[in-house]
């Protein structure tokens, strides 16, 4: 049998989002078959660690290099240093850019391991436009990259396009889910402080707490509605009292916010109706998860959202700034049982057939054991 790879993890930040609900599950079902260390940017934001199954052989690194701040040689070098010790590096988004650099820097002198870099989507900052600088830093660390790895059409087009990556570099991996085990129902009591009604519709969403969520947004279409709904938002971050301020000023008291919550497949199906306001998206794995659990989805226009979900509730997508048409689509979904129920079918049927994880894992396991010289994850 073949060795547990020793797999580094570099990350900004490891709280809650589609790709640490990604990374957690591929480490919970490679399980004994690779080893993984953590080294993260701000390591006060690891709240996604819940995710990890307790068996799994992985830990947060407390004294190894920094990746943030400016890429000074001395920077650079020390994170170079510390890879030697791997089997195979995996960066992510912009947070880890640093470590790509070092890498496409030290690399050969060092004989470094193959590093497979991943992009997710973008912050505030880089919502509504790329910025240059950051576009030519990408061009130039990722020239030594054994792959970039992308899960929608857009950030494909972007790759190649903006950061310069020849097509045999960039892999498309849509997220996937295991689809099954979010058809289940939950337990009434799953999501606590929200307490069911007949005579209330919940709309619930799943996100980080951050800007570029706008979930200040979805507090104000869901405000016109207050009798008539309770308005759920799972997730942990920086903007949660500007979004309580906001439900305070409107007169929103139905909102439920219970914080971090590890497992959306236990709770996510005590949704009525899935909401998602975000400023920018690429393919938001929460979106499959309220798909795979049979919801109606009421979304801002971005990124793979158009064709992530069935036909027929593509009408209930919107542009980002027309707060109008989102108020009008909520208010549609919340009067009429019949069209969610309709609506959520078709979704869950798309997830079933397009999103289930198997073909997700094997695609990694096939990516990451190629890099590393590795049959170990293909177990």
């Amino acid at each position: 049998m073949s060795a547990p790879l020793n797999i580094l993890h570099i990350q900004g930040s490891f709280d809650l989002g589609g790709k640490e609900a990604r990374t957690a599950r591929l480490m919970n079902i490679w399980d004994g078959r690779a080893r993984h260390s953590l080294l993260i940017g701000n390591p006060a934001m690891r709240g996604a660690c819940a995710a990890i199954d307790a068996e799994v052989d992985a830990q947060v690194v407390e004294d190894g290099p920094s990746i943030m701040g400016a890429p000074s040689y001395a920077r650079l070098s020390a994170i170079a240093r510390y890879m030697r010790r791997f089997d195979l590096i995996l960066t992510y988004n912009w947070g880890a850019m640093n470590a790509v650099m070092a890498h496409r820097l030290f690399g050969r002198a060092m004989r470094l391991p193959a590093l497979i870099h991943h992009e997710d989507g973008f912050n505030a900052d880089e919502a509504a436009r790329l910025s240059p600088k950051r576009n030519l830093f990408r061009r130039i660390a990722l020239g030594r990259a054994q792959g970039l790895v992308v899960p929608s059409c857009q950030l494909e087009r972007i790759a190649v396009c903006a950061w310069g990556q020849p097509t045999r570099r960039v892999h498309n991996i849509p997220n996937g889910i295991d689809a099954a085990a979010y058809a289940r129902r939950p337990f009434p009591d799953a999501i606590p402080g929200l307490h069911t009604s007949a005579d209330r519709v919940v709309v619930g969403t799943l996100a980080g707490l951050r800007a570029v969520k706008n979930l200040s947004r979805l507090v104000r279409i869901a405000a016109p509605l207050a009798d008539r709904i309770t308005l759920v938002i799972v997730g942990e971050g920086p903007e949660r009292e500007r979004i309580a301020a906001e439900a305070r000023t409107l007169g929103l008291d139905s909102l439920v916010m219970p914080g971090f919550m590890a497992r959306p497949q236990d709770f996510i199906g005590l949704f009525d109706i899935f909401a998602l306001t975000s400023d920018s998206e690429q393919f938001p794995i929460s979106l499959v998860e309220a798909m795979a659990a049979g919801l109606p989805v009421l979304s801002t226009d971005v990124g793979d959202v158009n064709q992530m979900l069935s036909p027929g509730n593509r009408p209930y997508l919107f542009a980002p700034d027309d707060e109008a048409g989102l108020a009008r689509g909520l208010a549609e979904l919340v009067a009429d049982p019949v069209l969610r129920a309709r609506l959520g079918a078709a979704n869950q049927q798309r997830a079933m057939d397009a999103f289930d994880e198997r073909g997700m894992v094997a695609r990694y396991a096939a990516l990451y054991g190629a890099a590393a010289g590795s049959v170990a994850l293909s177990r």
